[in-house]
């Protein structure tokens, strides 16, 4: 084994001291993440690069599924872990998956699987942060990028491939991804990886990995194809289950009962009332995502808007964006339901009801990351009304009609004080000189034809003109008979 793989006990501390953590993070968190067993990362016998890119993270102590999970995944043994969304999923495989990695071996040796584009760009980015000393070589492919990059940069050393499961397949398949030699395979996701759409891909993908291959399964939700799935291809899985509850405890949720052509005017109202640091609004189709960005650009608000029917190129660049802090609010379809992690996000905004509890359960989930506050509010029509019924009882929660007043102190961190942007002043400013010049225009243009009317009918009186009908009828004179209903004049009463 090379030295690299050293235990981080066989040495001194001193290490430690010229690491460089990102700021303490003093926000409040709830026992999603704080009730653990006292496992503190260095009694797991991690290499001690993994270590340092681990605290230079700002990883401090485990949270109860990598507690869970990581010694368990360092034994080579199959996993099957349901935890709840945000409280460090992705970190309970990625580190145990880089342990294992020998960077001195030219192969791929971690194989990390992810339904979406973003989901994966954002889990090869965690690769490089935490392996960041180790020396590995992280690779990302998805769809919807030329299949000549992947080609070319697969030439040379990779270790751990992360992508969704289309691309892989289409590069095992043509003999440029080698999988033989891959001994960790992991589904992030597992539920949406094992749906109609794409179990015909990971049957055929798991043909190109050996058969001593180690099998790790995460996802909040878990359905029967699940099951199957671990009775056909994984050998006495250890199963974790931390969902004696479905929702965060951190997240509260609302819902406000409106008409359809009502939902443009609640969520002004909403933006105009909370303290909003991040937000992500959800709508059912990818139109409708469009037409309540361009809305919420209208109303003075700086807005993102992403969809499945975008470019690639455009999707990354919004979530990069988004996620740095450019933009305060992101419309979006289901698209970024699925594991996103943003921490700055305080607010979800479901503008059209979700049709399904997992739906739900997965777009509340991208606030209150990591055991932090975060609110869920929902837009409900009479449409909705049963599904919001269903989806409580299925989850065994209960979502309050939106109060008058929502108190700061159960989405806003207490150091938080998150004012408008100078950007989203200045853009409401421009709105609001806009409207006015409209207003004037408006009132110009009122009492410039109130003006003409006036002219023409005094020029009328004056002459004394008779004015005929173009049908051959009798002439009138001028002014409406008592009594007529025609034209114009009925459409103006």
């Amino acid at each position: 084994m090379s030295q690299a793989q050293t235990p981080a006990s066989s040495s001194s501390d001193n290490w430690k001291t010229g690491l460089r953590p990102p700021p303490k993070d003093f926000r409040p968190q709830t026992e999603d993440v704080t009730a653990t067993k006292g496992v503190e990362f260095e009694d797991m016998k991690l290499r001690r690069e993994l270590l340092m890119g681990i605290f230079e993270a700002g990883f401090e102590k485990p949270s109860p599924i990598q507690e869970e999970a990581i010694p368990i995944a360092l034994t080579k043994r199959d996993v099957l872990a349901r935890a709840k969304n945000g409280t460090g999923k992705t970190a309970a495989f990625v580190i145990p998956s880089l342990q294992q990695v020998d960077p001195l071996k030219n192969k791929i040796q971690a194989l990390l699987l992810v339904p979406t584009r973003e989901l994966a760009l954002q889990t090869s980015q965690v690769c490089k942060i935490l392996g960041k000393h180790m020396g590995i070589q992280v690779m990302v492919t998805t769809g919807g990028t030329t299949l000549k990059d992947d080609i070319m940069r697969l030439s040379e050393t990779v270790h751990v491939l992360v992508g969704t499961p289309g691309r892989i397949l289409d590069l095992a398949g043509k003999s440029v991804a080698d999988l033989s030699e891959c001994p960790v395979f992991v589904m992030d996701e597992a539920d949406k990886l094992l749906s109609p759409e794409f179990a015909p891909v990971m049957e055929q993908l798991l043909a190109y990995l050996p058969e001593s291959r180690q099998v790790m399964l995460f996802s909040a939700t878990f359905p029967m194809i699940v099951k199957d799935f671990k009775e056909k291809h994984m050998m006495s899985p250890y199963e974790i289950n931390l969902m004696d509850e479905l929702t965060l405890r951190g997240v509260t949720q609302y819902y406000a009962y409106v008409e359809e052509r009502q939902k443009v005017h609640c969520l002004n109202t909403l933006f105009s009332k909370l303290q909003i640091n991040q937000s992500i609004i959800f709508c059912n189709s990818t139109n409708r995502v469009e037409l309540l960005a361009k809305k919420v650009t209208e109303l003075g608000y700086s807005c993102f808007y992403s969809h499945a029917k975008m470019l690639q190129s455009h999707r990354n660049r919004v979530f990069h964006d988004f996620r740095n802090g450019v933009c305060r609010n992101l419309v979006c379809s289901d698209l970024l339901t699925r594991g996103i992690d943003i921490q700055a996000v305080n607010v979800v905004i479901n503008f059209d009801f979700p049709k399904n509890s997992e739906t739900y359960l997965h777009r509340i989930g991208r606030s209150g990351r990591f055991g932090h506050l975060g609110l869920a509010i929902n837009l409900v029509t009479y449409e909705d009304r049963f599904n919001l019924y269903r989806i409580e009882q299925e989850l065994g929660t209960e979502i309050q009609p939106i109060p008058q007043n929502i108190d700061k102190g159960l989405y806003v961190a207490p150091s938080a004080g998150v004012g408008p942007t100078e950007d989203e002043r200045k853009i409401q400013q421009q709105v609001q000189q806009a409207r006015q010049q409209q207003q004037q225009l408006a009132q110009q243009q009122k009492l410039l034809a109130q003006q003409q009317a006036a002219a023409v009918a005094q020029m009328q009186q004056q002459q004394g003109q008779v004015v005929y009908q173009s049908n051959g009828q009798q002439p009138r004179s001028n002014g409406t008979p008592t009594g007529y209903r025609g034209g114009v004049a009925a459409a103006a009463r």
